[in-house]
């Protein structure tokens, strides 16, 4: 994506807390590591992109990537769920977003944010129209 920046890796995060699931002292169990919400699992099977890495954890080919989007310029529509071709989409059509990245496995529910960045073309708009929800209309 042209407009990425300001990335952040949360990779040696990622691999300390491997590290301490495979340490012989056992500083992590792996129910600690292996904790995933079950709405997150949930959105994993439904809306995720399968990684192209095995999960670290069980070795099983379940791993899901989520890219989750925030932003004021977003409106009702932030802290949504989006496919990596609507996050190309996204960024001609809006000024600045955060992209926040999660693996999940829904073998194992393993699962750690592994990235963050910005897209957008910079240019500031303000956020779109608020629609009425389900929770609106029937409270």
């Amino acid at each position: 994506m042209w407009s990425q920046r300001d990335v952040v890796s949360y990779a040696l995060q990622r691999r300390s807390t491997l590290e301490a699931l495979r340490r012989p002292s056992r500083m992590l169990g792996r129910a600690d590591a292996c904790d995933a919400d079950p709405m997150l699992v949930r959105a994993a099977l439904h809306h995720g992109e399968h990684a192209d890495r095995p999960c670290p954890i069980c070795s099983v080919d379940h791993l899901l990537l989520l890219h989750y989007v925030f932003g004021e310029q977003l409106g009702q529509y932030s802290g949504r769920i989006k496919r990596t071709k609507e996050l190309a989409e996204m960024q001609d059509e809006v000024g600045e977003f955060k992209v926040v990245v999660v693996e999940v496995c829904t073998e194992c529910r393993w699962n750690h944010m592994i990235e963050s960045f910005v897209l957008g073309d910079g240019v500031r708009r303000r956020p779109p129209r608020r629609q009425p929800t389900v929770e609106d209309i029937y409270g």
